[in-house]
């Protein structure tokens, strides 16, 4: 089915941006540890205006979108007129292999986003089905283990994007020349002082891939000014805050875990992703309590106790209200101790 027709009026079709999704197929499975290990869905996108590159989203995030497509054009909402019939998705599932249950839903979830994808056009300009389709930094930075689900075999590749297209691409995001800019190969793009920009994604901090009078690469974000930048990108990545004791040393460790910031472990996991990551099995974890007297955990009731009690304490951008202590399990002399 043509793009067009997938919309159902090939005018709507025109009216939208180059870097709008068309299509998305889910190219692979991936295990991702947070508190515990789970598994990604590899999805591969492609745009009106030609390119193609990998996201990688949890099924928790497909369900999250689901909601809020629900409430604002779900046939409940009768306040609004912009309603359709949306797709369905499958249901949570709680019991079972968690690699199994991934690859079961990969042809439900394709045609899931198949489905999403040939709706009227204000569903897919909506803000978080676009936020849900772009390319993040987190995404970009990622490596795919295997792409075993397309054919032929491909990667992240990027294609021109299609000449004549609107100029306002209904405010996409895009960037101003601050000077000019001469590529040093054919992945580069290159620009003149004052030309507008329509940036496609991130490639990293420090670069940017556009597209310009019809051709399209990579840039270095230094040499451009941003008039309008991609929307807030919704990183799994949080950072948990580890003190560890080793006789009279203490270090201190940030580590990377893909879980919401108001999530509650449970303890076994907690304590698997600590002997994982210091690589030492005879450790016990704690929490600092309000006089500064460190508290152990032994249970799933102990580190509900430590991330309600933290829940009033000052915040930090993707940092983990709570810190975990971590010692050595048979050193008591960590306790009753001065903060």
């Amino acid at each position: 089915m043509a793009s067009a027709q997938q919309l159902r009026a090939k005018s709507d079709f025109e009216q939208l941006p180059d870097d709008v999704a068309i299509s998305a197929n889910i190219a692979d499975t991936q295990e991702k540890r947070g508190f515990t290990s789970h598994f990604v869905f590899v999805i591969e996108v492609k745009t009106k205006g030609g390119s193609k590159y990998l996201i990688y989203r949890r099924y928790r995030q497909f369900y999250a979108l689901h909601s809020k497509l629900e409430e604002r054009f779900g046939p409940e909402n009768k306040m609004s007129p912009f309603t359709c019939t949306l797709p369905t998705l499958p249901a949570k599932v709680y019991v079972g292999v968690k690699q199994e249950i991934a690859e079961s839903r990969i042809p439900v979830l394709n045609a899931y986003m198949k489905d999403l994808l040939s709706l009227p056009v204000w569903v897919l300009m909506d803000e978080d089905v676009r936020i849900f389709f772009y390319q993040s930094p987190y995404d970009s930075e990622q490596v795919p283990q295997a792409l075993r689900r397309l054919r032929p075999h491909t990667r992240k590749v990027k294609s021109q994007s299609r000449q004549g297209a609107p100029l306002d691409r209904l405010a996409a995001p895009r960037a101003e020349a601050l000077f000019d800019f001469t590529g040093n190969s054919k992945l580069e793009l290159s620009f003149k002082v004052g030309d507008v920009i329509f940036l496609l994604s991130r490639i990293n901090k420090d670069w940017l891939e556009g597209t310009v009078r019809g051709t399209t690469g990579i840039f270095p974000l230094s040499f451009v000014k941003i008039l309008k930048d991609f929307p807030e990108e919704d990183d799994p990545t949080n950072w948990l805050r580890c003190y560890y004791y080793e006789d009279t040393i203490s270090t201190i460790k940030d580590i990377a875990v893909e879980e919401d910031l108001k999530s509650t472990p449970l303890f076994k996991d907690l304590l698997a992703l600590m002997r994982r990551e210091f690589q030492r099995e005879d450790i016990a974890l704690n929490y600092r309590d309000a006089e500064g007297d460190l508290v152990r955990l032994l249970s799933d009731e102990d580190v509900s106790l430590m991330v309600r009690q933290a829940q009033h304490l000052p915040t930090q951008k993707r940092l983990f209200p709570w810190k975990l202590h971590v010692t050595q399990r048979d050193d008591y002399r960590v306790y009753n101790t001065a903060p």
